[in-house]
């Protein structure tokens, strides 16, 4: 399967959503992470930094910053414009609104990006999609997988 940046809509979730979804303690946080479809989230960077060990797998991470940052632009506005006609879709939690959702995850993908270059040398973002990829049974004790775009 080919993946061209123009089919990509890049929509990043926070440290703090994944620590919620997930329910991560801090005992977790010490654990070897496999990000699935990572895109351009935060919580690679915001796990490196406080010392975890991580490895993001998606098919975006073939691409540079610049290209990701200016699908990101290019895109944000039409993602909002959904969001704003399909409001009634979403369960409103610890994100209240529309204009907060926009900040949470446009600061999560700025975040990213600011860390993009240095992860991409180092091997935490790696080229890869599900089902199949390059990892060895047993070299994570987590991997996650974000599947529900609806809950906030």
């Amino acid at each position: 399967m080919t993946v061209t940046l123009d089919k990509v809509v890049p929509w990043g979730r926070s440290f703090e959503e994944y620590a919620a979804t997930f329910v991560l303690s801090k005992e977790d946080l010490e654990k070897r992470f496999l990000d699935c479809g990572g895109g351009p989230a935060s919580f690679n960077c915001v796990l490196t930094r406080l010392g975890g060990r991580i490895i993001s797998a998606d098919p975006i991470y073939r691409f540079d910053s610049i290209d990701i940052k200016k699908c990101i632009n290019e895109t944000y506005e039409g993602i909002m414009e959904q969001t704003r006609k399909n409001k009634e879709e979403f369960i409103w939690g610890a994100i209240p609104s529309i204009e907060a959702l926009g900040r949470v995850r446009m600061d999560a993908m700025k975040e990213f990006l600011s860390d993009y270059t240095a992860g991409i040398k180092e091997g935490r973002y790696v080229d890869a999609s599900l089902p199949s990829l390059p990892f060895k049974d047993g070299e994570f004790d987590i991997a996650m997988v974000f599947s529900s775009p609806f809950s906030l």
